[in-house]
């Protein structure tokens, strides 16, 4: 790798931009609710992991938006609160979970189990 390349992108990173889960390719329909506008946008996700998700959509929500989204895959949900943390203008975000109840923690880790088994 160019070791310009390799310094000019860590060094814009901080420690809580990276990821620290394991992303699974996945499809699922998102809804998002910004929770200070109330604003709502929709999309799909490309990928996921217990730490937060990729969602293609062309009407990103700003950077640091805390947000409330539903997935739906298979007439199952996950609800969850979530921070936009990345933005890719007109490809879509990415969102880290910050707070997920019992039973929508529960449907994620059954999602995850599945994709493990997959790959």
């Amino acid at each position: 790798m160019d070791d310009r390349t390799s310094k000019g992108e860590s060094r814009g990173l901080s420690v809580r931009d990276r990821r620290f889960c394991i992303r699974y390719p996945f499809a699922a329909d998102v809804v998002l609710l910004d929770l200070e506008s109330g604003s709502r946008t929709e999309g799909v996700t490309s990928d996921i992991s217990l730490g937060g998700a990729f969602v293609c959509t062309s009407r990103p929500l700003p950077l640091g938006t805390r947000t409330r989204i539903t997935l739906t895959r298979k007439d199952q949900k996950v609800e969850v609160l979530a921070m936009v943390r990345i933005v890719k203008p007109r490809i879509g975000m990415g969102i880290e979970f910050i707070d997920i109840e019992a039973p929508h923690h529960d449907m994620l880790v059954r999602w995850m189990e599945q994709l493990r088994k997959i790959r």
